[in-house]
């Protein structure tokens, strides 16, 4: 029997999960660093909308495509080595990005990027689950992706800055330092468990690892929270980690300036959205999926009104469709809830991997598609207002096939629960968790 060698969620708790969030922090600035670049991206290589998009689509396929692998890898070697492994990727990810000067080679440095980033998000959740007790979770779940998230605010006014002051190859070069740091910490700072456990974890076989993941995916409470991701995240991203600059430069006219400030706003109104989602989570996890509706029906309203509003909308509208959009990262988190609920321990990982997949797969088909139909509508031309609001009403689609599917898989996981383990489902209906056992 392993002993606890540190208590849950103690010092020793604290100062983990912070070098783990400090990680992601940096993988975020990463992940959005072309937030601000994509016009001198567009320059620097020559190439168009769509070509433009790829960078962005490339990143999140090898994102979307390493999720499951990660799952089993995380549940195989466990947080730090994972930690590690990701921060090593970054720094040589963005060192090659800051010199190439070809469009070939910066799509292959956005693609070991993706890997690095495909690495992080979940293993630090796995510090979470390891360190912290059941009831505080959610909590500390939202907190992660709300710190997490300052590295998107880094990521535009600050990169914005440096990108004028010292140039593409500095700017980006100095922002992979970063990583060669944060994997520093979590060499020296970070343990996989408080518990006394053996340096070498056992290694399940291969018929044990596919025996998980095919339970995994076969749960229903799994697939709920991957089309929650799906739904509720790919609309910020899409307008966060590549097309709300030009449109808001381009389309609706604003300074540089004051667009790359605005992107500001989605991580300050998440700051504010997060502790609220945790703790509604926390209390009543039955009537989740009522939250995820509601942050799904706000995005739809708010840009039905942005695209339709005639000519350029006016500045008070733009805002409120950044902050009621911003609900979208915190919602997306309670698909990853969902995995933690109906699946046991030993399952964890590929859960997980498999929900995380959902939002960027959804945001890399809408970053692509919003580049191609932006081609189509200005043919060749630079983009005006009317481009946008035709590209970017492809959300819809993504819209309507998610809450579909939302509310197909919330009626099959209760069911499935109630009907496999009564106890657990009578529980939750009481809202509360309790623990599966595989």
């Amino acid at each position: 029997m392993t002993e606890l060698l540190f208590p849950l969620g103690g010092r020793r708790a604290w100062a983990v999960w912070a070098t783990a969030v400090l990680t992601y922090l940096v993988t975020v600035l990463h992940r959005g660093s072309m937030s601000v670049a994509g016009l001198q991206a567009a320059e620097r290589f020559d190439i168009s909308a769509s070509a433009l998009a790829s960078f962005t689509v490339v990143q999140l396929t090898v994102y979307a495509a390493m999720q499951v692998p990660v799952g089993v890898l995380l549940d195989r070697y466990g947080s730090k080595r994972l930690l590690i492994t990701a921060s090593g990727l970054l720094f040589v990810a963005q060192s090659a990005f800051s010199l190439v000067d070809s469009y070939p080679a910066a799509l292959a440095a956005r693609a070991v990027l993706g890997v690095g980033d495909a690495l992080v998000f979940i293993s630090v959740l796995r510090v979470v689950m390891s360190w912290f007790p059941a009831l505080r979770q959610p909590v500390m779940s939202q907190a992660t992706g709300m710190l997490g998230g300052l590295g998107a605010i880094m990521s535009t006014v600050p990169m914005a800055a440096a990108f004028h002051a010292f140039g593409w190859t500095t700017t980006f070069a100095s922002a992979s330092v970063l990583s060669l740091l944060a994997g520093v910490l979590v060499l020296f700072l970070i343990k996989d468990s408080p518990y006394d456990e053996p340096l070498r974890r056992a290694k399940p076989p291969l018929h044990e690892v596919k025996k998980n993941l095919r339970r995994a995916w076969q749960e229903p409470g799994t697939r709920l929270g991957l089309w929650t991701h799906f739904t509720t995240s790919f609309s910020g991203s899409t307008f966060g980690l590549l097309w709300g600059y030009p449109f808001l430069v381009q389309g609706q006219g604003l300074a540089p300036t004051t667009a790359a400030a605005m992107l500001i706003i989605p991580v300050l109104a998440g700051l504010c959205y997060g502790p609220l989602v945790g703790r509604y989570a926390a209390k009543f996890p039955f009537y989740r999926s009522w939250i995820v509706l509601a942050v799904i029906a706000g995005s739809v309203v708010m840009w039905t009104v942005v695209l339709l509003w005639p000519g350029r909308a006016p500045l008070p509208v733009l805002l409120a469709l950044i902050v009621v959009q911003a609900a979208g990262g915190p919602g997306s988190m309670l698909g990853l809830d969902y995995a933690r609920t109906f699946n046991p321990t030993t399952r964890f990982g590929a859960a997980n991997g498999m929900v995380n997949t959902g939002g960027f797969i959804a945001t890399l088909i809408c970053i692509g598609m919003v580049g191609v139909l932006l081609d189509a509508s200005s043919g060749g031309a630079p983009q005006a207002i009317d481009d946008f609001k035709f590209a970017l009403a492809f959300q819809y689609v993504l819209w309507a096939i998610g809450t579909r599917q939302i509310l197909k898989y919330r009626r099959k996981a209760r069911g499935h629960l109630a009907r496999y383990n009564p106890e657990a489902y009578q529980a939750l209906l009481a809202n509360e968790i309790v623990p599966l056992k595989g």
